[in-house]
């Protein structure tokens, strides 16, 4: 784990966000640049700073609903990308989601997109707090 200031890493994920690295990439924009950023984000996180991830059920406004992961870090949630979400949404308490895999992280990880995407963007992020 390389340790840096939650500051230098926010700015460093925040200016990395793309369509590339959005599980959404046809409704990414720069309007909201955290849409679609929650998982990969929660794994770039918890290779800088530790602690866990959890996952929790979004309600929007509009009675849909999606999943959502962020970060627990000594007992503090930290959720760098719960903005892309629209005012008003709610949220279920967050929970570890494994479905029989060790950690959160690993069942993210163990869809093929989203380590692809995970990859691209520690790499953005990596680049970006060496510059």
């Amino acid at each position: 784990m390389k340790s840096v200031p939650l500051e230098d890493l926010t700015a460093a994920l925040s200016n990395s966000w793309c369509a590339e690295t959005s599980a959404s990439p046809d409704k990414w924009s720069n309007d909201n640049p955290a849409l679609g950023q929650c998982a990969t984000t929660a794994c770039v996180v918890q290779d800088y700073l530790g602690g866990d991830i959890l996952n929790s059920v979004v309600t929007l406004p509009d009675g849909s609903t999606d999943s959502h992961y962020y970060n627990m870090i000594d007992s503090r949630a930290l959720d760098l990308t719960k903005q892309q979400f629209p005012t008003n949404s709610s949220f279920t308490e967050g929970q570890s989601k494994t479905k029989g895999y060790e950690s959160t992280r690993d069942y993210c990880l163990s869809y093929d997109a989203t380590r692809e995407r995970y990859e691209t963007l520690k790499g953005k992020v990596e680049k970006a707090l060496n510059s």
